[in-house]
């Protein structure tokens, strides 16, 4: 067996090779570039002419040097950077070739237990891409958003009063878009405002002139003139960046429907014609099964989670991975859960905090072990977490064995458990 090291940078990569025999034979750096790796590749094939015998340490799963090395063939295990730290000894001095070298010797001791990686397919790669990027735009969506609400409060109270719990409709957005100060607005005739709610189809276009002009006659205070000529492009600029970003999340929701059922969603109940299990991901309809779990929600949480299910050995690593597991230490007299473990897939822990808020209302079971948290004086995260944890317990049965989720069934194998444990 070979054994890879690679501490690995933007430009630049730290190589350390090994064998069982000899330990760490040779190091040298590599620039991130197709020439660069290809060489690495060529070098280990001929010290090891077997590739899945070739084993590579680094300190990241994803990225091109990991997709490279993985079409190479070669048995890529990501490894956590604290697991590298903790054997630089007691000076703990970070040095790349240092790194390399350690990421080396995990390649080679056979007693380390480590994971290797298990890349996703197309399928679940695009969904994975999809929906971290749906979830950074809904925080970008929130920011924009709450900073737009306020210069409104300061410059154009009218667009508040119009727009009341929704600001981010499309409607209001347009409207910002084109008279991005309360004065400009008030100057727009009636049929202007008429034409642009058919032009945005808008259903009630008279009914939203009417209320424009019942929002710019409401009583407010009186707005300083400077601010609203400083406080226009902004608006605007705010304004044209949410339309973006919301016509952007719409096509990724359609999208992730497509890649979960294997078809577009079409017609008036939203459902999939003729789907094509061949490009579905694997136990899509799994996933939407679950109460609280949508298109974009089911999609974020599969998407992390990956086609192959059976690289978690039991319901517990998926939970650990998720961070909603829970961390006990217990030495001498000392009883100490850590709330919250740092080191888990952030994205998979926030779809699944998340899922479990949005299940409250959708299944009776959850509202019931929720309320039963709070009861026992647990705070709303804690008692989210909790729920969450044990939804992803559910998940992993429901996917190992491949049946949608039952409500019924649950509540049903839930109340027998809690008999034979009373």
């Amino acid at each position: 067996m070979l054994g890879i090291g690679i501490d690995w940078a933007e430009e630049f990569h730290d190589i350390a090779l090994g064998t069982l025999e000899k330990g760490v034979v040779e190091q040298f750096r590599i620039d991130h570039g197709p020439t660069g790796v290809a060489a690495l590749i060529e070098r280990a094939l001929r010290l090891e002419p077997d590739p899945a015998e070739v084993r590579v340490v680094l300190e990241t799963r994803h990225g091109l040097l990991v997709e490279a090395l993985v079409d190479a063939g070669f048995t890529v295990v990501p490894v956590n950077p604290d697991l590298v730290a903790r054997r630089r000894g007691p000076a703990r001095k970070k040095d790349d070739a240092e790194d390399a070298r350690i990421c080396c010797l995990l390649a080679l001791d056979r007693h380390a237990a480590l994971k290797t990686l298990i890349p996703h397919g197309q399928v679940g790669g695009e969904l994975r891409a999809i929906g971290r990027d749906d979830e950074r735009a809904a925080r970008d969506q929130r920011r924009l958003l709450n900073r737009l609400r306020a210069d409104l409060q300061t410059t154009y109270p009218a667009a508040l009063a119009l727009a009341g719990k929704d600001l981010g409709a499309p409607t209001v957005l347009r409207l910002l878009q084109q008279w991005p100060t309360q004065p400009e607005l008030a100057q727009a005739s009636r049929d202007e405002l008429v034409a642009f709610a058919r032009g945005g189809r808008h259903g009630w276009p008279e009914t939203f002139a009417d209320r424009v002009t019942a929002a710019l006659a409401a009583p407010s205070l009186p707005t300083r003139d400077y601010l609203v000529r400083a406080k226009a492009a902004g608006i605007r600029l705010a304004a044209v960046q949410l339309l973006a970003l919301h016509e952007a999340r719409r096509g990724w929701e359609a999208r992730m429907a497509e890649l979960l059922l294997g078809g577009p969603r079409t017609g008036r109940d939203h459902t999939v014609k003729d789907p094509d299990p061949g490009k579905a991901f694997p136990g899509g309809e799994i996933y939407l099964s679950f109460p609280g779990l949508g298109d974009r929600l089911a999609a974020r949480v599969a998407g992390e989670i990956g086609e192959h299910i059976t690289q978690f050995d039991s319901p517990a690593g998926l939970q650990c991975y998720a961070g909603s597991a829970p961390v006990t230490r217990r030495s001498g007299k000392s009883d100490f859960v850590v709330a919250r473990r740092l080191a888990h897939n952030h994205y998979l822990g926030a779809a699944v905090h998340q899922w479990a808020f949005c299940s409250l209302t959708r299944s009776g079971w959850a509202r019931e072990f929720y309320d039963s948290k709070i009861a026992a004086k647990k705070s709303h995260h804690a008692a989210l977490r909790a729920l969450s944890n044990r939804w992803l317990e559910i998940l992993w049965h429901c996917l190992t064995k491949g049946v949608p989720y039952n409500e019924a069934v649950h509540v049903a194998n839930r109340n027998r458990a809690l008999g034979h444990a009373a």
